[in-house]
């Protein structure tokens, strides 16, 4: 527990864009594969891994070789030719007409701006699959022309089905010291029919064929990331854990949730390190909020059904747990799971037990949920979970509290405690009854029970005097207002270990 009184520096502090950190040895990878063309490298992870930022150091490192870049737009219905088109438009002069073969006409549909260094135009083909063939051994001419080492596609999972066929034909003509192929995509969002998978088969002899993963970062990058934002100086252990847990090492989701706590004014500097002032909650960052909602609106109404149940448990949990709070059966559920891990969204372990992959994942789909759905959520996590044995009776407390099921709340929360304060964690105890007290309306000899064991937990407690032991003392004192309290309740709530 930090000490409420110790000396912050109250100066706000300046974020500055994050270091390229964690990545060194894909960067390795990287440049090793280019240096022997022609290659192809795939770079895939999920949305805001950091497959654009490990493209961008690698185009601004001095030794790179010329490339070309694009970019594929989330558009709805994907333009043809679309990203290998905006990739030549940074080009203001392409190629002097001298060193273009008269193929090249073909490019005038293409690049009319271009009209005065590209050949005439060619005579229209009847054969479509014909004129396409002309088209990409135009545009593979137009890139030996202009001597192109490197054309990078990223976000190629947006691309279209013509645009994917001519990067097929690229490589199927590539020869010794040619082009090579740099292509970033989510793999999650790659359909099975795709030409993408197709990329990495059959390849000619003598290319350089590399994939480059990217995982989430280990907790020591998150920290050195969240740190290079903060003027270099370290944060603190506590920190970094709870960042990394929220954030699940996801360094788009770490650089966002830094501004908005930045904003908010809710980092100082203490001791020496970088320290949060609040701890147990991490709002989602308008940008992982959006991208997170919009993945989801993609999915099966069934499969979103499944993930507000997943982000309403919040833990993970078992198929029947998830069937009985999305609602849906079994087979249904199962199906649903199959695709929402599929997308890259929920994640499993060993004993079939599902959670979101990201906590600010989950965080985002379940303040999505309208508030009078909610309480219908929780009222079934709260069903289901009371079929296990043992029963995790703080959890139920939790479901039951939120569902507005007051007697199933009471009920849990007291059985939460009993078991906390048998274990020795009072202060769970604590939390467990004094959040029953403030907010559950319950009859007066319930209200002074509940409050004797909290008074009891809180004694329990090693502690110090700090926030959590005078919240109860503010807690017991409103109880002792409470109408209808008995002298000897009140006795017992002033000195509640008298009778132990």
């Amino acid at each position: 527990m930090l000490d409420p009184s110790a000396e912050d520096d109250a100066t706000a502090p300046t974020v500055s864009t994050p270091r390229f950190v964690g990545r060194d040895r894909e960067m390795a990878a990287l440049r090793g594969a280019l240096a022997r063309p022609p290659a192809i490298v795939l770079v895939e992870g999920e949305a805001g891994i950091g497959k654009s930022r490990l493209l961008r150091e690698w185009l601004a490192a001095p030794d790179r070789r010329t490339a070309l870049v694009s970019v594929c737009p989330p558009l709805r219905e994907s333009l043809t030719l679309g990203p290998i088109v905006d990739a030549f438009l940074g080009i203001e002069r392409p190629v002097e007409g001298s060193r273009l073969t008269e193929l090249a006409g073909a490019l005038r549909p293409l690049f009319p701006e271009w009209s005065s260094v590209l050949p005439p135009a060619l005579p229209p083909l009847d054969d479509a699959k014909a004129a396409r063939h002309r088209l990409f051994r135009a545009l593979d001419e137009l890139l030996r022309a202009l001597r192109v080492d490197v054309l990078v596609l990223e976000d190629a999972h947006w691309a279209d089905e013509v645009t994917l066929e001519f990067l097929l034909f690229v490589i199927a003509r590539q020869q010794s010291d040619g082009l090579s192929l740099v292509i970033s995509y989510r793999p999650e969002e790659v359909d099975d029919g795709s030409l993408l998978l197709r990329l990495t088969s059959r390849l000619p002899a003598g290319v350089t064929q590399l994939r480059i993963a990217l995982a989430p970062m280990r907790p020591g990058d998150t920290a050195a990331l969240v740190s290079s934002m903060l003027d270099g100086n370290p944060i603190s252990p506590e920190f970094t854990a709870f960042m990394h847990d929220r954030t699940g090492g996801v360094p788009l989701a770490v650089e966002e949730s830094v501004r908005l706590m930045s904003d908010r004014a809710d980092l100082v500097f203490r001791d020496g390190q970088w320290v949060r002032l609040k701890l147990r909650e991490l709002r989602v960052p308008p940008t992982v909020r959006d991208s997170t909602r919009e993945r989801v609106s993609r999915l099966s109404p069934a499969t979103q059904q499944v993930l507000r149940a997943a982000a309403t448990l919040a833990e993970r949990s078992s198929l029947t747990t998830i069937a009985m709070t999305a609602d849906l059966s079994p087979a249904a559920c199962r199906g649903a799971i199959a695709e929402a891990a599929g997308a890259g969204v929920l994640d499993g372990d060993d004993h079939d037990r599902w959670r979101f992959r990201h906590v600010l994942a989950a965080t985002a789909v379940y303040e999505a949920i309208p508030l009078t759905d909610r309480r219908h959520f929780h009222l079934l996590a709260g069903r289901a979970l009371e079929r296990l044995h043992p029963p995790p009776v703080a959890r139920l407390a939790h479901h039951f509290r939120e569902a507005g099921e007051t007697l199933s709340w009471a009920r849990y929360a007291e059985q939460g405690a009993e078991l906390a304060m048998a274990s020795g964690d009072h202060t769970k105890a604590v939390d467990l009854l004094v959040d029953l007290l403030s907010w559950a309306v319950l009859p007066p000899a319930d209200r002074a029970r509940v409050a004797r064991i909290a008074g009891v937990a809180a004694l329990g407690r090693r502690e110090p005097v700090d926030a959590v032991y005078h919240r109860v003392i503010r807690t017991l004192r409103s109880v002792l207002e409470t109408p209808g309290l008995s002298a000897r309740q009140q006795a017992e709530i002033r000195n509640p270990w008298a009778d132990c």
